[in-house]
């Protein structure tokens, strides 16, 4: 995989996820704003700077080939002028929809400013003084004729009263869904919904889950590593939160220290330590 630089959010990203630890999956997860912005913003990542962050020999389908191929492809086949990075690597800034802690992929470096313009410089004829019609006309082009006398006008003068240039402020990211107290559900198959009563009892129904018991709650947090790692999911399996915070396998009765089977794996027990029968959600 190539390797790249990395950021950190200014604010970590957190996913509290409902696995059913008999099952080992995650059958939802409860994500706020910033969160989901993440997830939405993995649309804009252009398919060569994918392949590019995941390697090319990691990716399912053709698209690996391609790239593959126009990374091999010689000076002479490429049209003049033409950058391989364009195709290779897109410069991925973050999309407009996404506020800057949203976003936890590297971002390009900042182009270089450009330099101030040189003040502009005006002149005039030097018989305004003694000719009232020729201090009418002012000129950028030092050594025009003065349309009143026809002598040249070599005389610097300054304009006054003019506006000052207001430097372009960068629009301020509000992110493309709402926050506040708003909740949302994030499915295993990344789904995304706004959080409900009945929604949460229809995914629970939908996943066959029956014993409340053997329910764990577990927050995870979403930095570079395993943003890369919910890239690479969505473009392979249907399981991306199980894949990417459970792994393949679940842990033995004796390591499910926090959220897992204790007292010789009788009781289910959930992160803190206490059994629950019945859960009570948030609207």
């Amino acid at each position: 995989m190539a390797a790249a630089t990395t950021t950190t959010p200014s604010t970590a990203l957190t996913m509290k996820l409902l696995v059913d630890s008999q099952r080992w999956r995650v059958v939802f997860a409860e994500a706020g704003k910033d969160t989901v912005d993440f997830l939405f913003s993995l649309l804009a990542v252009p398919a060569g700077t994918s392949v590019k962050l995941l390697g090319k020999e990691s990716m399912v389908g053709c698209m690996g080939n391609l790239y593959g191929s126009a990374e091999r492809l010689e000076e002479p086949y490429v049209q003049p002028g033409a950058a391989k990075d364009v195709i290779l690597g897109a410069a991925m800034p973050p999309p407009a929809a996404v506020r800057p802690n949203s976003w936890v992929f590297p971002l390009p470096a900042p182009a270089p400013a450009a330099p101030a313009p040189a003040p502009k410089k005006f002149y005039n004829c030097g018989n305004s003084y003694y000719r009232n019609n020729c201090g009418s006309y002012v000129t950028e082009v030092s050594g025009t004729c003065c349309p009143n006398c026809g002598n040249r006008m070599y005389t610097e003068t300054n304009l006054v009263g003019s506006p000052q240039p207001v430097d372009a402020k960068e629009p301020v990211r509000k992110g493309f869904v709402q926050g506040g107290m708003v909740v949302y559900t994030v499915t295993d198959d990344l789904v995304i919904s706004p959080m409900s009563n009945v929604s949460t009892i229809a995914l629970l129904n939908a996943c066959g889950v029956r014993d409340f018991g053997m329910l764990q709650e577990r927050t995870v947090q979403i930095g570079y590593k395993e943003g890369l790692e919910i890239l690479r999911a969505s473009l392979q399996s249907k399981t991306v939160l199980t894949d990417v915070f459970l792994g393949k396998k679940p842990p033995s009765a004796s390591s499910m220290k926090n959220g897992g089977m204790k007292n010789g794996g009788s009781t289910p027990q959930l992160s803190n330590g206490t059994r629950r029968d019945s859960l009570s959600w948030r609207a």
